[in-house]
């Protein structure tokens, strides 16, 4: 499996995990040119950015996300919101879902629109 086909593959387990968890799924690989959102999601008025990531091991996954990728998410949450304005009014959080063999992890709130973990 090559690693464009992983990433895929653990995008479309990370939808399966948040639906089953109550989350509607808005937007899968929401490209800008600023940046790319791996999936978009809300439940109770939250919207929720993640960022998907299948690594190795859980290490490896989480500190694979950087600042600079970071930035470049919230960069893209802005163009999002611009057209979708509704959810200012709301929670924004931005969330990792990890795969690594056999195992995964939701981290909620992984950092903030400033880039701090």
């Amino acid at each position: 499996m090559t690693p464009y086909q992983k990433g895929r593959w653990a995008e479309k387990w990370a939808i399966v995990i948040l639906r089953l968890k109550g989350y509607k799924i808005l937007a899968e690989r929401f490209k800008t040119p600023l940046g790319e959102i791996d999936l978009i999601a809300a439940k109770n008025k939250r919207l929720v950015l993640v960022e998907v990531k299948n690594r190795t091991s859980r290490c490896e996954a989480l500190s694979a996300i950087s600042v600079f990728q970071q930035q470049r998410i919230v960069q893209a949450a802005k163009v999002y919101l611009s057209k979708y304005p509704r959810w200012l009014a709301g929670e924004i959080r931005f969330d990792v879902i990890a795969f690594w063999p056999w195992r995964w992890c939701h981290l909620k709130n992984a950092w903030n629109e400033t880039g701090e973990i």
